[in-house]
């Protein structure tokens, strides 16, 4: 997918990454072997052509970072899917309180909770393992908590926030009715006794020092974050069947104006 882009390019966009794909460009390989092509010029085609093998080099050292401002950063997830986090925090009040951090490489989970192993630095060298991070609505939420609470804690990789994949996809509304809408499920033990209130759960730990409200927080946490991944599993699939569907017009537009 990843090496069927070329958004990342300065000044390509959208239009003119299908026009690419409308001369039957499909790929890196390709766009380097034509000397030519439609509606870019030879000095930017040898400019685009530099900026292609550097993203070949990056990808080749399994560099993310190269990519961490390139748009579309969805396209990255089926080269580096085997180094994911899915991450997703709770809080009691704000982002000064942060009780639970989630996180799921798609085989385990590893969870933080407050005043048992919430520690900076061992999260600092848990996210540097990684190079992408997906959550959903983290952009707006819970990359900015941490960054609030821990202070310069987040690696320099490139984010990719479901939410607004979602919602490019028709799934507006809250994590838990989309999954719905698509089909994954979850225990809803949490939502009978507590109304799937994560801070409730916390708030009655705090009260009772009951730990079982803890392992019913830390439950809730879990299938947040293990819900994440066939959520984006599912998105990534449909965007890029769009992406390409939506090609085919151009090469019918490029044809007319050759």
């Amino acid at each position: 997918m990843i090496r069927e882009s070329f958004i990342f390019l300065d000044r390509i966009s959208d239009k003119s990454e299908e026009n690419i794909w409308a001369q039957g460009i499909n790929d890196w390989n390709e766009f380097l072997k034509q000397k030519n092509v439609f509606g870019i010029s030879p000095a930017r085609k040898i400019f685009y052509d530099q900026k292609i093998r550097e993203a070949a080099g990056a990808l080749r050292d399994y560099n993310s970072l190269y990519f961490k401002d390139m748009p579309e950063s969805w396209r990255l997830y089926e080269y580096f899917r085997d180094d994911v986090v899915f991450l997703d925090i709770e809080i009691a009040k704000d982002y000064s309180d942060i009780t639970v951090i989630g996180m799921f490489d798609g085989y385990e989970t590893k969870t933080m909770v407050k005043g048992f192993n919430l520690d900076k630095e061992l999260l600092r060298r848990e996210l540097l393992q990684y190079k992408l991070i997906i959550t959903f609505n983290g952009g707006s939420f819970d990359l900015p908590a941490l960054q609030k609470y821990f202070n310069d804690i987040l690696p320099k990789i490139p984010h990719i926030d479901l939410r607004h994949l979602c919602a490019r996809i028709g799934l507006n509304g809250g994590l838990k009715e989309i999954e719905k809408r698509i089909g994954i499920k979850r225990r809803d033990i949490i939502e009978r006794m507590y109304g799937g209130d994560p801070a409730l759960l916390w708030r009655k730990f705090l009260a009772t020092g009951d730990q079982n409200f803890i392992e019913l927080l830390v439950e809730y946490n879990e299938e947040d974050i293990i819900n994440l991944k066939p959520l984006a599993e599912f998105t990534i699939k449909k965007l890029w069947e769009i992406r390409k569907k939506e090609s085919k017009p151009s090469f019918q537009r490029l044809c007319s104006s050759s």
